[in-house]
């Protein structure tokens, strides 16, 4: 069962679209290729937030739908659930 979508190739995150648990290892599609691919989640993450599908450094940017979503602001491992904890938009 698919529990993460990718939506645009350039993404560096997917959105959770249904609860996970930390630990758990699932399945992502990214909708643009057809890929499909695992990861394992090191949070609890709930339906709709969003998942890293990379390792963050402060100050890089998230790409979500291929779109910069905002900058980071505190360090994002692979799995780590992304959400206003840890990433902040670039307009204020």
């Amino acid at each position: 069962m698919v529990q993460l979508l990718v939506h645009g190739v350039g993404d560096n995150v997917a959105v959770v679209v249904s609860d996970i648990k930390r630990g758990d290892v699932v399945k992502g599609l990214n909708m643009e290729s057809g890929d499909e691919f695992e990861i394992e989640s090191n949070a609890d993450i709930p339906f709709g937030h969003k998942i890293a599908l990379v390792d963050f450094n402060v100050d890089d940017t998230v790409i979500k739908y291929d779109n910069d979503i905002g900058r980071v602001v505190a360090e994002i491992k692979k799995g780590d659930h992304v959400h206003v904890h840890n990433v902040k938009t670039k307009r204020w």
